[in-house]
This record gives C-alpha cells, structure tokens and sequence, in this order.
C-alpha cells in the first residue's frame, strides 16, 4: 500500500509541479491581460491543488485536512481574483476591445446606464484605420 500511495503522490506532485511552470511560461508568452490572467488563475490553481492532494496523502488526517482546507480555499480565492483583475483591466482599457469575439461587459454597463468611453485600444478614424 505504501508503495502506491508514494506513486500516487509522485504523479501528483510532478503534475502540479509541470501545470505551475507552464502557468509561469504562460504569464512570460501571453500577449494581453486577458490570455495572462487565464493562465495564471486556470492552470496554476489546478497545479497547486494537485501538490496539495499529493502532499495531504503522505500526511496524517488532522494535518492533511488543513491542506485541504487551503485547496477548497484557493479553488475559491483565485477566479475571483482573476475576475477583478479583468474587470479592472478592461475598465481601464488595458483590454484592446476591438479584439475581443464579444464584450458583456461593456452591454451590461451600457444596460445598467455607465458605458465605457473610447474603443480600448490605439484611436481610429471612421473608416476604422489607425
């Protein structure tokens, strides 16, 4: 039993270990706030969860049950996070709207009667150039 639990463990810290770098490897690539808070909230909490688990199967009850704790705390934590991060980011215009495929946001805002100035992005004429 101690020598699947250890396999068990060695597959979950070395894929929680390869989700965490290629999150890390996403921030660094990414070109827009958009594509970087993806990888660093998707991703990087999957990597820490399962480093997590890994870690809460080689340890006692009481002690694995806090590191689940922090699992349950960090699934929670992060897309909220990631979500203000985004709003903040497309309210500010850091977000090139004229790239996106559609903009809820900017029709809720625009429902709810504070549109957001300007097209996010470089100014354009009417003809839609640069």
């Amino acid at each position: 039993m101690t020598v699947l639990l250890d396999v068990v463990t060695a597959v979950l810290f070395t894929a929680g270990a390869l989700l965490c770098c290629l999150s890390a490897l996403g921030l660094l690539r990414f070109p827009n706030v958009v594509s970087r808070t993806h990888a660093a909230s998707k991703s990087q909490t999957l990597g820490l969860v399962l480093v997590l688990v890994g870690a809460a199967a080689q340890m006692p009850g009481s002690d694995a049950a806090v590191l689940l704790v922090v699992a349950v705390f960090q699934l929670l934590t992060a897309p909220v996070a990631s979500q203000v991060i985004a709003r903040t980011a497309h309210r500010t215009h850091a977000v090139d709207r004229d790239r996106l495929l559609g903009d809820a946001l900017a029709d809720r805002l625009a429902r709810d009667g504070t549109p957001l100035g300007g097209s996010g992005g470089p100014e354009r004429d009417e003809d839609g150039e640069r």
